[in-house]
């Protein structure tokens, strides 16, 4: 009789997990003010050679330089150029006329995290301060279904977070800035508030590291369905003018990318039905002088990139077709991803017209369809 309540107990258990884990898993993933040109050409070659902005331009140069734009950026970036490349989506290269842009007139980061999870380019003047944000998100948005309730989370670089997700409306799990984590109670978790309390960790923005460590250890702990990461010292090095300490930043994110991935594909509960989302909140000056800067008076501030990976995402690599694209269509496409139509008070843009791996697969088809016909007709 024990046997067999057990027996019952597991097969009912195991419902559950799969009837839990049947709607898709989404993961928004953020690395501020990090521009496309590095994205898609790697570093570039009138600043890596700058002692302005570079401390020690041959070992850059070593470590980061090469001919071709396609070799740099896989030394940069060698997971999105050897796993997003062949695996997922990267949209924003303007020499290929393809190109993603922030529509707020601001281009700076909280109208840009706005705009990106709200749908909305709000004309407001959300400006970099503690304001909270009336438009409600895509993730609050998705707290509310029921089955993604209570399984929503959100780990950040930059403190004003909880005011651009307004969390005294919607009580989500956010934790942002130099925030102590007390609702986890792993070892990593504890080790990461320790190291917290012992730096002088007061400014706006925390260490990427820290913010991932953080992330990373509530996921394996609670599975939230939902996620959100932000990175910000992208940023931070940029306004610096530390060109160096920027490129860095941007191939230690890459890494922790390549880690969140290989976790999340050896994982259970999240392997094969869990999709990446990855972008930045606004882009910087396109020239050498400028390129730390980003305002509405700074040309290239408003061009940003967008690289989706994972379930129903075809593996078509780095688009090449002329089309342009604004940060307000990343929300519904999040939306999309779940099953969902991202509804607000505010007005939403359209989700982004990606290819799926259905529509991919059916064209194969097609195409060996017509090979076949082809073929019987030849052999008439």
């Amino acid at each position: 009789m024990k046997i067999l309540i057990t027996i019952l107990l597991s097969v009912t258990i195991c419902n559950l997990f799969a009837q839990e884990n049947s709607h898709p898993n989404i993961f928004i993933i953020t690395t501020d003010g990090f521009r496309w040109q590095e994205v898609f050409n790697g570093a570039d070659s009138s600043i890596i050679t700058n002692k302005k902005f570079v401390q020690d331009t041959t070992l850059m140069k070593q470590l980061y330089w090469d001919i071709t734009p396609e070799a740099r950026r896989k030394k940069l970036l060698p997971f999105f150029w050897n796993v997003i490349a062949t695996q997922g989506q990267l949209y924003g290269n303007r020499h290929l006329q393809n190109k993603v842009d922030v529509q707020n007139s601001y281009k700076i980061s909280y109208p840009g995290y706005s705009e990106l999870l709200t749908g909305y380019a709000d004309p407001f003047p959300y400006l970099n301060v503690a304001m909270r944000n009336r438009r409600v998100s895509i993730l609050e948005y998705l707290n509310n279904q029921p089955e993604y309730k209570n399984k929503v989370a959100a780990f950040t670089s930059w403190r004003l977070f909880p005011f651009i997700l307004n969390n005294k409306r919607n009580r989500m799990m956010i934790n942002s800035g130099y925030q102590l984590n007390h609702s986890d109670s792993s070892t990593a978790t504890q080790l990461t508030n320790a190291v917290q309390q012992q730096t002088a960790g007061t400014g706006n923005t925390r260490e990427d590291m820290l913010t991932f460590s953080m992330a990373k250890a509530h996921i394996e702990n609670n599975h939230p369905k939902v996620v959100f990461i932000s990175l910000g010292q992208t940023d931070e090095y940029a306004h610096h003018g530390r060109y160096d300490l920027y490129l860095q930043q941007a191939h230690a994110i890459d890494v922790m990318l390549a880690e969140l991935w290989y976790y999340v594909q050896t994982d259970p509960f999240y392997r094969n039905n869990t999709s990446f989302i990855i972008t930045t909140d606004h882009g910087r000056g396109n020239k050498p002088n400028s390129w730390g800067k980003h305002n509405a008076f700074v040309k290239g501030s408003g061009e940003i990139w967008l690289a989706m990976l994972g379930k129903n995402i075809a593996g078509v690599g780095e688009v090449n077709i002329p089309q342009r694209i604004f940060q307000s269509q990343i929300a519904a496409t999040v939306a999309q991803l779940t099953g969902h139509q991202f509804l607000a008070s505010h007005p939403v843009a359209k989700a982004v017209n990606f290819l799926t791996t259905s529509l991919q697969n059916r064209v194969a088809t097609q195409a060996a369809s017509a090979v076949v016909v082809q073929q019987d007709e030849t052999l008439k």
